[in-house]
C-alpha cells in the first residue's frame, strides 16, 4: 500500500501511474483517509494531465506544434483530489 498526503493547495504528488491493483491511502488535509485503487488515481492522473495539456496548447502527446516550440516535461506533479474519489 502507497500513502500519499494531499498538500494545503489540494493536491497529492504523483508523476506516474500506479499498478492497477495496488490499493493506495490518500490523507486529505482534513485528516481523513480513502483508499482508492491504482485504477482509479492512474484515470484520475490521466484526467489532470489532459487538463495541462488542454491549457499550455499541447497537443495529446504533449508537443507544441507551433514553429520554434521548446520541448519541456510535457507531464504533471501534482494532481488535485477530494473526498470521494470513488465515485
Amino acid at each position: 500500500m502507497i500513502n500519499l498526503k494531499q498538500d494545503s493547495d489540494g493536491n497529492v504528488r504523483m508523476s506516474r501511474h500506479y499498478p492497477e491493483s495496488l490499493t493506495i491511502c490518500v490523507t486529505f488535509a482534513d485528516g481523513t483517509q480513502e483508499e482508492v485503487s491504482g485504477r482509479r488515481m492512474n484515470e484520475i492522473y490521466d484526467a489532470a494531465l489532459a487538463e495541462f495539456r488542454l491549457q499550455n496548447k499541447m497537443d495529446a502527446k504533449g508537443f507544441k506544434r507551433s514553429p520554434k516550440a521548446i520541448h519541456r516535461k510535457n507531464a504533471v506533479g501534482f494532481v488535485p483530489v477530494k473526498p470521494g474519489l470513488n465515485t
